[in-house]
């Protein structure tokens, strides 16, 4: 994998130093951590990725942990809970390549690229905020007819879940943003502390992120009914 990355290089383009270290608690003083699937034993959830977080956190680590993982969600209301990882620390990215396979499906939709659109709620089940969502300056709404926004809406659980290139090209947008800002919103997973009407659920919103952490979160512009599906996601 490592030479997959080097190789990649010229391609992206891109020029980093790889190297390894001889345990988990290697990356204990990493700017950013990021969680990602093992070869041979897949994601890590549940009480196995719990026990790999604390670990790190025992030994110190203070960066933000970004899991790519399709379960984030528990791990990182687990990290949240049981851990006492602050919610501005924890991201999940999976849900993140979403927003992009949405916009992208929503393009050809009307035969352009240029489809800005954003997703919320608890995945798989997102709330995609097409009444506020535009298209070369027009809203989607006035392109697109109700009943094929609303069949778009429940062909969603076909893109779920993401591709593994699909969730590395997100989550390396967020990485960046954590260590060198962006004037941008990345959307992602973040813990909720009272927000919404809930604490410590991981919802999808659009994120400000620098300095190694979450600065803030936003509600984008929804309808009553989608503000209501979202409501209803995130108490599930």
């Amino acid at each position: 994998m490592a030479l997959d990355i080097r190789q990649s290089g010229p391609i992206v383009p891109s020029d980093i130093s790889v190297t390894t270290g001889d345990g988990v608690l290697a990356a204990a003083g990493a700017s950013v951590i990021v969680v990602a699937d093992e070869m041979d034993a897949g994601e890590w959830e549940g009480d196995r990725g719990l026990a790999l977080v604390g670990q790190l956190v025992r030994a110190g680590a203070g960066a933000p942990f970004v899991f790519t993982g399709n379960r984030a969600g528990w791990l990182m209301e687990a990290c949240f809970g049981e851990l006492n990882v602050p919610a501005n620390r924890l991201i999940g990215t999976a849900a993140s390549a979403m927003v992009g396979a949405i916009r992208a499906w929503a393009g050809l939709e009307v035969g352009l690229s240029s489809f800005d659109v954003t997703a919320v709620g608890r995945p798989p089940r997102l709330v995609v905020g097409w009444s506020a969502a535009t298209v070369d300056g027009s809203l989607a709404t006035d392109r697109i007819p109700a009943h094929r926004l609303l069949a778009l809406s429940d062909q969603l659980a076909k893109l779920w879940p993401p591709r593994p290139f699909a969730v590395a090209s997100a989550t390396a947008l967020v990485v960046e943003a954590l260590i060198a800002g962006s004037r941008r919103l990345h959307p992602a997973l973040t813990i909720l502390d009272g927000e919404l009407g809930a604490r410590g659920r991981a919802v999808l919103l659009p994120l400000d992120l620098a300095h190694g952490r979450v600065r803030s979160h936003v509600v984008p512009s929804l309808s009553p009914q989608e503000r209501t599906e979202l409501l209803n996601s995130v108490a599930e």
